[in-house]
């Protein structure tokens, strides 16, 4: 396939930075007489997460679960929009690219319903042309960002010259409901964080970045359970089961499949979605990378998605986009050959090889 070149990802994070040590207090406050209730706040705090940030106080109706779905779905799409609205305006700024210049919008963001979805938002919002062709994804969750870097890869292949605009938002903060008790909302309740993210695709270079070789698209067989959204009247609900925590494991074969055919036997530099530790730390050994014993993790090959969980949660499909923001400012050597990949629902798996370019 012709190489297609990907611009520095622009980041919008909400005003509202929240805590691990306040998370904690609100769950011991809303939970007070759950009778595990001190093993889940020490699962809650091994998330790593030290921050993350919301759209709206940690007190706030919609994030509390008092508000009801309607409310909550709501907000939720508002502030997605708003956030997306930004990153989309930056990523435009920063590549000096004016939007009448864009051919193709391509949008994810899951945690809020709405018709018409973002993507007809940002044509309003920033004056993109009405014959730009379309691409709206609303069910990818935490792989948002990863599937919209695979299409945007595909779409310039078969346009050449076309510029793309990836726009990925997600409220995450709508699933933090204290309706929910299980030990996995726990968890949940401190890795999710607000955000959004926007880059360009094209097929020349608009200056240091990654140069896309091969993309990937996989999903896990029988695996549609293991994580999964539930909605009722008080909400959005993130769902996952016991297996789901062996799913990073389970997809290695397929991915090393893919990095055989690419011709990358050790890659030079990784960007994995910072899921949570378990999901990094099995990407590490799955790809037989950072094993060394006593290695901190900013030393490490995937020290920007350990810093991204630390310091933003799992932003869902915008979550790889800040780690391959931070590996531009932090790049590998020029023509170091790696792979970026992020996982969601399903069990899918979105992927890419590239070469840096300085």
């Amino acid at each position: 396939m012709p190489p297609a070149y990907v611009s520095r990802p622009s980041l919008a994070h909400p005003q509202h930075e929240i805590t691990t040590d306040e998370i904690c207090a609100d769950i011991a406050r809303a939970h007070h007489d759950h009778p595990r209730l001190a093993a889940l706040l020490r699962i809650a705090r091994a998330t790593k997460v030290v921050t993350r940030s919301f759209t709206r106080p940690l007190g706030d109706r919609t994030i509390s679960g008092e508000a009801p779905i309607t409310e909550r779905n709501t907000a939720a799409y508002h502030d997605a929009a708003r956030l997306g609205t930004t990153a989309a305006a930056q990523a435009l700024a920063q590549t000096g690219l004016d939007p009448t210049d864009i051919d193709c919008v391509i949008t994810s963001h899951t945690t809020s319903w709405t018709v018409p979805g973002l993507d007809v938002h940002l044509l309003d919002e920033l004056g993109i042309r009405r014959d730009v062709r379309r691409i709206p994804m609303s069910t990818l969750g935490c792989v948002g960002g990863a599937q919209a870097l695979v299409k945007a890869v595909d779409h310039v292949a078969a346009y050449p010259g076309s510029r793309v605009l990836v726009v990925v938002a997600e409220a995450l903060s709508t699933v933090y409901n204290h309706a929910d008790t299980t030990t996995e909302s726990m968890i949940y309740k401190a890795l999710f964080g607000d955000s959004a993210g926007a880059f360009v695709v094209t097929d020349t270079p608009l200056g240091p970045g990654l140069e896309v070789d091969s993309v990937w698209e996989y999903v896990l067989p029988v695996s549609h359970d293991r994580y999964r959204g539930r909605l009722d009247a008080t909400g959005l609900h993130f769902l996952s089961t016991k297996a789901a925590t062996e799913s990073t494991t389970d997809v290695m074969p397929a991915l090393h499949a893919f990095l055989d055919r690419a011709g990358i036997d050790t890659p030079e530099f990784v960007a994995v979605h910072p899921g949570g530790p378990r999901i990094i730390a099995d990407a590490e050994r799955g790809l037989g990378i950072d094993q060394e014993p006593g290695v901190d993790d900013d030393a490490k090959l995937t020290r920007h998605s350990w810093a991204s969980l630390r310091q933003r949660g799992n932003l869902g499909g915008v979550a790889i986009l800040d780690v391959l923001a931070r590996t531009y400012d932090d790049p590998p050597a020029d023509g170091a050959r790696g792979v970026l990949f992020a996982f969601g629902p399903g069990f899918a798996t979105a992927a890419c090889t590239a070469t840096w370019r300085s």
